[in-house]
């Protein structure tokens, strides 16, 4: 593969200064390591979850004054958006790299998954491992670590999926960018399929996959 790891030049993009600049090396310097990490993880996907994926990198062509503060490829069933549906991301902040299963707020039929995990609550509460995170914002770096949470906790969470109209609902894993670097291409690769793997189910049963 094309992949040749992160290295802390990429994580230091986060901090340039300005819209445009920021902008110029988040192409120059991250973007093709996500199509690279697209094209790799993209048939993976297909076959772990029995759908066609397709690789969409964030382009962030909507924004004209602040600058991203972290940037992501996103995989869908859907060749044309992801927003909508169901998805799983690879991505940066300043501080980690992060990995999802995804439904954020475009997602039309939020409510029916909402209801569909809560119906699964203590399948899902004993099968995430318990240094797994989940999030209730993407737009926001902060996390909740599985371990600590009661299954009345997730219940909940499930709930305001189905409830609120901009509730989101993220699940996976988070690495510290000193210990994304040490991993190197083949390490990360290797712990982001293994997140995947362990996520896929959450995916099946938002999208009523058997």
């Amino acid at each position: 593969m094309e992949f040749i790891g992160f290295t802390n030049e990429d994580f230091e993009v986060f901090l340039i200064d300005g819209l445009e600049p920021r902008m110029e090396a988040l192409k120059d310097r991250i973007r093709p390591k996500l199509e690279g990490l697209g094209s790799y993880f993209a048939p993976t996907l297909s076959a772990i979850t029995g759908e066609e994926m397709f690789v969409h990198v964030a382009k962030h062509a909507r924004r004209t004054i602040n600058p991203p503060k972290d940037t992501w490829v996103a995989f869908a069933n859907n060749k044309r958006g992801y927003k909508m549906l169901p998805h799983f991301q690879i991505g940066l902040w300043n501080t980690h790299l992060f990995i999802w299963f995804a439904v954020i707020y475009e997602a039309p039929q939020k409510s029916e998954i909402g209801e569909r995990f809560s119906k699964k609550t203590a399948k899902i509460h004993k099968e995430i491992p318990k240094d797994f995170v989940w999030s209730i914002d993407h737009t926001k770096p902060e996390t909740i670590l599985h371990q600590q949470m009661a299954k009345d906790d997730l219940k909940k969470m499930f709930e305001r999926l189905s409830t609120i109209k901009k509730a989101e609902l993220l699940c996976g894993y988070t690495i510290d960018r000193e210990q994304v670097i040490q991993l190197g291409s083949e390490g990360l690769v290797e712990q982001i399929n293994d997140v995947f793997q362990k996520v896929v189910p959450l995916y099946k049963l938002a999208m009523g996959i058997k």
